[in-house]
């Protein structure tokens, strides 16, 4: 169980802050394909014919998510995009690199929704003293995730950013957890962790000690919530379960 109050909040991505789960993602890496493919030519390079291009990027792609299933440890896509482009005589700088990654998620991040009150939701979390963090399972460079964040408006009060791609094991394992709260300098039983996925974000998070929110709304099936677990609907419910939380664990001291 949570040992006391709540003085930070750790949110996964995906699902959570910025929802995906409407997206036709094959389209939208299509899209994102010709981008990256007319980046390259506008960097004086030849990627070759766009159709070629597309089809041995997406099978790449499969392949390695594949894998990724198999040894439990997410890809870094940009360094993908690196060694595949130096195979092909592409030698870019680094923030070409990382513009490159940026036009192909792109497409994806302007179809993306959020909840109309999120910017105002996690700006009141910060007011209330709390250090926010992000801990997600992901593939796409932080450098693409964080310029999205920017653009919400939301960046600046979530320094705390661990994409599980930078790491040799990634959600449900107990670790990336216990990474999460070493890097925003809490103690497990005074963070609270809130995720879309009951087997992903709620279950690992409280084992290793975590208060849970559970955004229940975003996930089907009737599975058993952990006892003690805040289920909402809406991230901007987020600052009435903090304060009804931090009240009881004051008057269980009293």
């Amino acid at each position: 169980m949570p040992e006391g109050p709540i003085k930070a909040v750790l949110f996964d991505l995906g699902g959570t802050l910025i929802c995906y789960n409407h997206v036709n993602m094959l389209a939208a890496f299509w899209r994102g394909a010709k981008a990256g493919h007319d980046y390259l030519r506008s960097c004086r390079y030849d990627p070759g014919p766009y159709t070629w291009f597309a089809l041995t990027s997406i099978l790449r792609l499969r392949w390695e998510l594949l894998r990724s299933r198999w040894t439990g440890r997410d890809m870094d896509v940009l360094g993908l995009f690196k060694t595949a482009g130096l195979r092909r005589g592409i030698d870019l700088t680094d923030a070409q690199w990382g513009q490159l990654a940026w036009v192909w998620y792109e497409p994806l991040a302007r179809v993306a929704r959020t909840e109309p009150q999120l910017t105002q939701t996690i700006q009141t979390l910060s007011q209330m003293g709390l250090q926010l963090g992000i801990l997600s399972n992901t593939f796409i460079p932080a450098i693409c995730l964080d310029r999205h964040l920017s653009e919400l408006g939301i960046l600046e009060y979530i320094p705390t950013r661990l994409y599980s791609y930078q790491y040799p094991f990634r959600k449900p394992d107990p670790r990336i957890f216990m990474a999460g709260a070493q890097a925003i300098g809490q103690k497990p039983g005074h963070i609270l962790f809130v995720g879309d996925r009951l087997d992903w974000d709620i279950r690992p998070a409280v084992v290793v000690g975590m208060h849970a929110a559970w955004l229940g709304s975003q996930t089907t099936g009737s599975r058993a919530v952990p006892p003690g677990t805040a289920v909402i609907k809406a991230i901007s419910e987020l600052p009435e379960v903090v304060r009804r939380i931090n009240q009881e664990c004051t008057m269980s001291y009293t």
